[in-house]
This record gives C-alpha cells, structure tokens and sequence, in this order.
C-alpha cells in the first residue's frame, strides 16, 4: 500500500521520472547531489518509498530533537556530531563490512548552501569497506532522478573526486544558484 502510494504520488501526481541503468548490490553507498533544499529528504523518502528502498542518511544531529528525532531515526537518521573528534567513517565502514545489507546516502556538499569544497566521507567509507558508490542526481528543472555511474573505489580519490563531480555538473537543484562542482 504505502509503495503504491508512493509511487503514484512521485511519479503519477508530481509527475518526476527515473533513469536507472545500475543494480543495486547487497551493499553501497548513495552519492546523491544536488542537495539545495530540504524539500530534498521529501522527494528522497518519497523515491524509496515508491521503489521498496531502506537507506539509511547522514543528518546533523540539531534536527534529532523532540519530536523529530525518534521519527528520523525511525526512517534510518543518523545523527552526525560534527564538534565530536571521532572517526564516524571507519564506524560506517565497519558496519556496512559486518551488514549483510548496507545502503547509506549522503550528500557530498555536507549542506544546502553552496559549497565548492565536497566532503570526502562517502568516499572514504565505501573504500573503507569494499563497497560502490552509486551516482544519484536529482535535477528539480527536469523532474528527474538519475543513477547511470557507479564508482568503485580505487584510492585515486583526486580523480574519482573530479569523476564524480563532473557527473552531477547539468543536474538543477531545486535552488540551483546553491549548487556547484566546485573547480575541477
């Protein structure tokens, strides 16, 4: 019921389509970009819901308050302490090694303003833990949600970096003048 729901809503009502030409293995994480708006976690709850997804996301640990917290955590929140000297990729790591199934989606600009200078720590789990990365870009102008490269770690991060930016380079946010690559 709540799959059909979705999937009606997303794709019938709100009229968004789908590229997809990768599999999704037991284990991965998501790169999903442009990330502008917090209209975003809506339209990324409601993709899987409509495809039968469970991922779980990386979200400052400010929204985790009363009431909002429980529900977050509830959908697959993890709270991420930003102030905490801890190495949260090598504990994300070791829990997508000892998963049977892991799927985890971040967002490399680490914020909905413009940030030319992505975070690494999506990169450094999957590569931590032997695991690809799937390309999700969202793009507002098309209604589009596209995933059509996967990455696999090889430790030339500069590289894959630029690869994975120049990926998301034509996708519109829903505030696209929040959004960029960066220099490449």
């Amino acid at each position: 019921m709540w799959k059909s729901f979705c999937r009606w809503l997303l794709y019938k009502r709100l009229g968004w389509t789908l590229e997809m030409t990768e599999e999704h293995p037991n284990k991965f994480i998501i790169c999903l970009a442009p990330h502008t708006s917090n209209w975003d976690f809506v339209l990324g709850q409601l993709y899987s819901g409509a495809e039968g997804l469970k991922s779980n996301f990386l979200m400052k640990k400010e929204w985790f308050f009363w009431p909002l917290g429980p529900i977050f955590r509830k959908l697959g929140g993890i709270p991420v302490f930003r102030s905490k000297k801890m190495s949260m990729t090598d504990s994300l790591a070791e829990a997508a090694r000892q998963a049977e199934h892991f799927m985890l989606c971040i967002t490399p600009e680490g914020t909905r303003s413009l940030n030319p200078e992505w975070k690494k720590g999506f990169y450094y789990i999957a590569q931590k833990a032997e695991i690809p990365i799937l390309l999700y870009g969202v793009d507002y102008e098309k209604r589009l949600i596209s995933c059509t490269k996967t990455i696999i770690p090889n430790g030339d991060i500069d590289t894959q970096m630029r690869d994975i930016k120049l990926y998301f380079k034509d996708f519109k946010g829903k505030n696209p003048d929040k959004f960029t690559i960066g220099e490449v």
